[in-house]
């Protein structure tokens, strides 16, 4: 992990984005880690090269880990990069 994610700057973005864009974790699931039928997801961390997540589907909890396309370089880096890719996420399971 790199040394500009932390658990803490992790732990920080996870807690967000669980309690405020949950439905994006969704559609993080569901364009980027095929997981097409998941129903509801968590992050659970994040680093410079991607993110881990759990998915829910058929009453199951499946691990899904999404690669970003490139290194990121720290917190703020990640922000910008998740509203991309939710607005990614949005054209492609639409």
């Amino acid at each position: 992990m790199s040394e500009t994610f932390s658990p803490e700057v992790s732990d920080r973005i996870c807690s967000h984005m669980n309690e405020d864009h949950a439905n994006a974790i969704v559609l993080y699931a569901q364009a980027f880690g095929g997981i097409s039928d998941a129903v509801s997801a968590q992050m659970l961390a994040i680093d410079a090269t991607g993110m881990n997540l759990t998915a829910q589907v058929n009453s199951e909890t499946v691990p899904v880990r999404i690669s970003f396309d490139r290194i990121l370089k720290d917190a703020e880096d990640a922000h910008h990069t998740l509203i991309e890719m939710v607005k990614q996420a949005r054209k492609l399971t639409k």
